[in-house]
C-alpha cells in the first residue's frame, strides 16, 4: 500500500465549513500520480501511458478545513489492458475514514489512440501492492 499526506486548504471547503466534494477527486489524483512515479513511470506529457477510464469517490464522514488526511492507495484488480486503484482517505491523526474512492486505469497508446496489453514489467510492480485477497 502507498500513502500520501494532503491538508485540506480553505479552498477547498464549501459554505457547510467541510471539503467540498470535488477536492476529494483532486486527492485521488495526487495520489494515482504519485504511485505512477513509484511504479516509475515519468510525468512527460510526450511519454504519457495511462487514461483514467472511470474514478468513483464514497463520502463516508465530512473532513474540514486544516486537517491532515492519509490517502492509501493499493491496486484491487489486474487485467490485460487495464487496472484498479482502491483509494482510502483516512484523518491522518485519528484514522477515521472519510472516505473511499477507485479509479479504472487504462495502459494507453495516444499516438495510435487505442489501448495496448499492459507489460510484464508494469503487472510485476502492480502486483507489489494488490491487496490480499
Amino acid at each position: 500500500m502507498q500513502e500520501i499526506q494532503v491538508q485540506a486548504r480553505f479552498g477547498e471547503t464549501d459554505a457547510l465549513g467541510h471539503i467540498n466534494n470535488t477536492s476529494y477527486f483532486v486527492y485521488l489524483e495526487e495520489a494515482r500520480i504519485r504511485f505512477f512515479e513509484l511504479l516509475g513511470y515519468s510525468m512527460e506529457l510526450n511519454d504519457w501511458k495511462f487514461i483514467l477510464a472511470s474514478t468513483k469517490c464514497d463520502f463516508v464522514s465530512q473532513g474540514y478545513f486544516d486537517q491532515l488526511l492519509t490517502v492509501k492507495t493499493y491496486v484491487s484488480r489486474i487485467g490485460s489492458k487495464s487496472f484498479q486503484l482502491e483509494h482510502d482517505i483516512v484523518c491522518s491523526q485519528t484514522q477515521q475514514l472519510i472516505a473511499k474512492g477507485n479509479a479504472i486505469i487504462v495502459y494507453y497508446n495516444f499516438a495510435n489512440q487505442k489501448s495496448e496489453a499492459l507489460p510484464e514489467l508494469l503487472k510485476e510492480g502492480l502486483k507489489s501492492y494488490l491487496l490480499p485477497v
